[in-house]
């Protein structure tokens, strides 16, 4: 076995790792230390795989070579969003500068949701032979996709279990494992647990101390909800700005065209996704970015939330009093600060952070691809130390903090980038934008920040045979 043996089992006992957080560092983290003879436990406080969600992205060759190595590079490049640019305008809809699909979208875009239903399915098959809609057993009777997914071997057992609608609420570690009790579940005894449960980490919280210490607010707010086919009131409203020449026509329209409009300190935008056209009752999403000092707020009271979003844009210019509308009927809102995660520690004892309970950056700081690359950093570390993890914690960290610090830079100013705090800045922003020199250069300025990060080949190293690097999607230089 690559892992070997760890204190309190017998040789060849295969160890237990509880990860909590099955959005994307979660499920890919199980996949990889599935592959490498672990049995990984998932447990997520969601009732299912979430659904909706914003459009994420990778970058640069590192991402795209951990993904290649996982064999699902083609299958997200097959469920791409598509991509598209943004254009900002003015309180007449007049066209002012454009923000190129490759600032948001990367080499390849997937919807969140999208992205974690591939690594839910392959973390189910882990170094097994893997096909769409052939791995894995069902995608769990708690999952939205019902039994598309198939089924492996009569009787064969998922490499992952999943433990949905539970939450950790205690860690108590001893020289053998650490026991964990649940919100539901009973009590269990894991050799590690690891926290992928992101940046409000219930994981951090219970071994690392208050979220306050290790999370910085960094000036503004994001949110984030899916346009209603229809008006609140049923009806479809008339608006009579039109955006480029084109007469309002209501929420459908709003969205027409990706458009963001701004004033000092907040953007208000709305735009489709290609991908999902086809969702009944879809009509876009609205994106909203605004300065603001640190709020106090109940992250389970989505109806205070969208008081507080409404309240920002009291004033606003161009149609956000319709868009701002949409917002009292929207079920699935996102909103949180823009904030930095920064842990001096990522371990303690037998247990470790990955992806944004470690190290994010709420928009703009790579977030989903540095927590891919983490966990195929954290399994290939723990298979290469034979089980032995303090040492594969201590080198997890040694190789990977100096890679995620430099892409959670480029979450400092995203929120001053959207919404400039002055028309002086605002208008910079725009002649940037309109300059094809200092786009190329800020886009290469990304790329090089996504690369920046020699990968070893543990697959080759710990055991096991890689899918193909070109996964029907093209070669990975370096993969």
């Amino acid at each position: 076995m690559a892992y070997g043996a760890m204190a309190g089992r017998a040789a060849g006992e295969r160890p237990a790792v509880l990860i909590s957080g099955a959005s994307v560092a979660g499920p890919a983290l199980a996949y990889w230390l599935g592959r490498y003879g672990f049995r990984p436990t998932v447990v997520e406080v969601a009732p299912a795989l979430r659904g909706g969600g914003f459009a994420v992205d990778f970058r640069g060759a590192a991402q795209l070579a951990v993904l290649a190595r996982m064999g699902v590079l083609g299958e997200i490049r097959r469920s791409g969003t598509g991509g598209g640019p943004m254009h900002f305008i003015d309180d007449q809809g007049r066209q002012l500068a454009s923000l190129p699909p490759e600032f948001a979208g990367g080499d390849v875009e997937i919807l969140r949701s999208e992205l974690s239903r591939i690594l839910y399915e392959r973390s189910l098959c882990g170094g097994g032979l893997y096909e769409r809609g052939s791995c894995g057993r069902s995608l769990n009777e708690h999952g939205p996709y019902g039994v598309a997914a198939g089924s492996v071997a009569p009787g064969a057992p998922p490499v992952t279990e999943y433990l949905f609608g539970d939450s950790v609420t205690s860690l108590a570690e001893s020289e053998d494992g650490v026991r964990v009790t649940f919100e539901r579940g009973a009590p269990r005894t894991f050799d590690l647990v690891v926290g992928a449960d992101g940046l409000h980490s219930t994981v951090r919280r219970l071994a690392f101390g208050p979220e306050e210490r290790f999370v910085s607010h960094l000036g503004y707010y994001v949110a984030g909800w899916d346009l209603p086919a229809a008006a609140p009131g049923g009806g479809v409203p008339a608006c009579g700005v039109p955006v480029d020449g084109v007469p309002g026509g209501g929420v459908r329209d709003l969205a027409a065209r990706p458009v963001g409009y701004g004033e000092p300190g907040r953007l208000v935008s709305a735009g489709r996704t290609a991908r999902r056209t086809g969702e009944a009752g879809y009509a876009g999403e609205a994106f909203c970015v605004f300065a603001s000092a640190e709020l106090t707020y109940d992250r389970r009271d989505p109806t205070a939330q969208k008081k507080l979003i409404a309240q920002a844009y009291a004033g606003a210019g161009w149609r956000t009093p319709e868009l701002i509308e949409t917002l009292w009927g929207a079920r699935d809102l996102y909103f949180d600060a823009i904030s930095r995660v920064d842990v001096p520690r990522w371990s303690a004892g037998r247990t470790v952070l990955l992806g944004d309970a470690a190290y994010g950056a709420t928009v703009g700081g790579m977030g989903t691809g540095s927590a891919i690359v983490g966990a195929y950093v954290l399994a290939g570390e723990l298979a290469a130390a034979g089980g032995d993890h303090r040492a594969a914690f201590a080198r997890y960290e040694r190789r990977l903090r100096p890679y995620v610090t430099r892409c959670q830079e480029g979450g400092r100013g995203v929120g001053e980038f959207l919404a400039p705090a002055t028309r002086e800045a605002m208008a910079a922003r725009n002649a940037a934008l309109n300059d094809p020199a200092a786009v190329a250069a800020m886009l290469a300025q990304g790329q090089d920040l996504a690369a920046d990060i020699a990968l070893e080949n543990y697959p080759a190293r710990c055991g096991g045979v890689a899918p193909s690097v070109t996964d029907g999607g093209g070669s990975i230089r370096g993969a």
